[in-house]
């Protein structure tokens, strides 16, 4: 189970106790704004992307969506969202629950300027009724973010 790759994950670093589980569903944005009692901007939505066959993860505020031509200036490609049946073989998560933790070998991940305004952000934890409070040094180290990026515009 993807959740208990990302609890096993989080044991290393001993912050597995900060994991939080509900009872209903944290699968989008807004319903995991609900669940925490927070702002959707403060969710770390993380977006799964192809790049040829590398797979390219993107943790964007809640409130950001990609931005087309920033997104090809950075990676030289057009956008490509990696198909919804692909998304748990590629990341190693279900849609839903897909985090930058725990992924498989080779995964490049990215953390999208959005995320700056906040000093702590909710990202999923594996499963689409989990997520993790991490400060924003704590994201880039859990995450093995290969860089920071500015891929996205705020929705108005």
């Amino acid at each position: 189970m993807s959740l208990d790759k990302v609890k096993a994950f989080f044991a290393d670093c001993g912050m597995a106790d900060r994991i939080r589980e509900f009872a209903v569903s944290s699968a989008t944005v807004e319903l995991a704004a609900a669940a925490l009692h927070c702002a959707p901007c403060r969710i770390a939505k993380t977006l799964a992307f192809l790049a040829g066959e590398q797979t390219i993860l993107i943790v964007a505020a809640g409130d950001a969506r990609i931005d087309n031509r920033k997104y090809r200036e950075t990676f030289g490609i057009k956008a490509k969202m990696i198909p919804p049946a692909e998304v748990e073989a590629r990341t190693g998560h279900a849609p839903g629950g897909v985090c930058p933790f725990a992924v498989p070998a080779g995964t490049l991940i990215y953390l999208d300027g959005s995320l700056r305004r906040f000093e702590t952000v909710f990202p999923a934890c594996g499963s689409s009724n989990s997520a993790i409070e991490l400060t924003l040094p704590e994201l880039e180290r859990c995450s093995g973010a290969k860089a920071w990026v500015e891929v996205c515009a705020l929705r108005e």
